[in-house]
């Protein structure tokens, strides 16, 4: 017991911002495992087709919650953040929220005869369900990321991602199939939110006309942002639906998540740093705002830039073996989608520290406009080189939004990118992947277990060169181990 208090008491020692990005850096990876983990047991039970299927039932709820949402879910994080009249921005938020749910489902009701997909997957009912579920637990989730608590609301998303994939795979293997993927999805958010209702901080209070418009001013932009981001994320994926089979779709959507290793970082950053940039903008401490940013660079990429150049020479190995042969002609889409996931380190950070700081008029502006590129070259691409274009569509479009959200933000705050150390991650990289070239030529991967020896290898030797050639890396990792004081460590 003394042992356990003392490894609590350690890490609470910590710096908040540090703590709160272990604590969703533990959890992103234990998600985003536990999710490749399900997947490849889907791909090999089901195939391509029913999670093609499956993958236009998420685009199609991702859309139809936007509208649910409205852009006020960013709006009261924004709002509730800034410290004041907490409980009045929230119960506002609550009850603009369930409006407009009735208004989402109302709208898929009316539309739903045109979306033969779902229908002819039975998927129709699930989806409202989904949709009502979600905006439960989305609403709890606002109420702990408005008041800091990240980390509550990593464990909640973990709790949701555990039984997801419980109730997923256990429904396939009985044979629901389809069904058992969209019941899982939903048994998920009921978790959360049994999470969430435990910690909320915020309760309901009297709110006016100003606490409205507070919302309003910023959840119009915050809307518009949103959604252009989101036809970037789901528009290729609907219009594979339209212009090729479910079966591309599956293989399209199951070599992007497979790319979405190199997202980690990024993603533990834009959680932890957006209530902080938006309480440091309000007390105008730009430099730490800077200083923060610069670092979320670093080590955003020191993890992306490996897997990148890995992923490129394993490609098909990767796909052939965790999820089946028939995904193995994705290879070049993985490729392409790792170099993607490079140019959306900027675009993810640059947005949101636009929306944190109170800027969501311009950061709609870049993400309208990349949005409105996604669909142009999606529906010029994908019928002539099939997934591959949707690939392309979405490497230039992320790019042209990154650039764009970075000549509306350099007159704000100073943008840096620490070159030392980002040459010092390419330079170890290099090293990797030479060493991985050689090693796949004297011995080609020909099992699953080869495939897991030359990842280990690869990995071992780019963090050992890094600690090497990289001091201030090094530096703060071993600052970090010696505050948390493990043990054997």
């Amino acid at each position: 017991m003394l042992f356990f208090r003392k490894i609590l008491s350690d890490f609470m020692n910590i710096s908040p911002i540090q703590r709160q990005s272990l604590l969703s850096f533990g959890s992103i990876i234990t998600i985003t495992g536990l999710g490749y983990i399900s997947t490849f047991y889907f791909a090999h039970f089901l195939g391509p087709a029913v999670l093609g299927s499956f993958f236009l039932f998420l685009a199609y709820y991702g859309i139809f919650d936007l509208i649910g949402d409205g852009g006020f879910g960013g709006a009261a994080v924004k709002r509730i953040s800034e410290g004041t009249d907490q409980d009045e921005y929230f119960s506002a938020f609550f009850l603009l929220r369930l409006l407009l749910l009735g208004l989402s489902i109302v709208t898929f009701i009316i539309i739903s005869p045109f979306l033969t997909a779902l229908a002819k997957d039975g998927l129709l009912y699930w989806l409202i369900l989904a949709l009502v579920a979600g905006t439960l637990a989305s609403i709890t989730a606002i109420n702990l990321y408005g008041t800091a608590q990240v980390g509550i609301m990593q464990v909640s998303n973990l709790a949701n991602t555990i039984v997801k994939n419980l109730v997923q795979i256990l429904a396939v293997f009985v044979g629901f199939g389809l069904g058992g993927l969209a019941a899982g999805f939903i048994a998920g958010f009921i978790a959360a939110l049994v999470i969430n209702l435990k910690y909320v901080r915020l309760g309901f209070a009297r709110f006016n006309r100003a606490h409205f418009s507070a919302l309003l001013s910023f959840s119009i932009w915050t809307f518009l942002s949103s959604g252009g981001l989101l036809i970037i994320t789901y528009a290729d994926t609907i219009i594979i639906g339209q212009f090729m089979t479910e079966t591309d779709v599956g293989i399209y959507r199951v070599a992007f998540q497979l790319t979405s290793v190199a997202s980690f970082m990024v993603t533990v950053f834009h959680t932890v740093l957006y209530p902080h940039i938006s309480r440091w903008h309000t007390e105008n401490q730009i430099i730490r705002i800077e200083t923060s940013l610069t670092r979320a660079f670093t080590y955003s990429f020191f993890l992306a830039i490996p897997v990148t150049a890995g992923g490129i020479i394993l490609s098909e190995k990767l796909l052939y073996y965790l999820y089946g042969a028939s995904f193995a002609s994705g290879a070049p889409v993985l490729a392409i989608l790792l170099v993607v996931q490079l140019a959306n380190i900027f675009m993810f950070l640059l947005t949101m520290c636009l929306n944190a700081m109170d800027m969501p008029k311009l950061s709609f502006y870049s993400t309208a406009v990349s949005a409105a590129l996604n669909i142009f070259l999606s529906i010029l691409l994908i019928p002539r080189f099939g997934i591959a274009g949707a690939a392309v569509a979405s490497l230039v479009s992320i790019t042209v939004n990154a650039l764009l959200a970075y000549a509306m933000l350099r007159s704000s705050v100073r943008i840096s990118v620490d070159l030392k150390s980002v040459k010092n991650l390419v330079l170890s990289a290099l090293v990797m992947s030479g060493i991985l070239l050689g090693c796949v030529y004297l011995f080609p991967v020909q099992s699953f277990a080869g495939l897991v020896l030359v990842l280990l290898l690869g990995a071992g030797v780019y963090f050992s060169t890094v600690l090497v050639l990289d001091r201030k890396i090094r530096n703060d990792l071993k600052s970090l181990l010696e505050t948390t004081d493990l043990p054997g460590i």
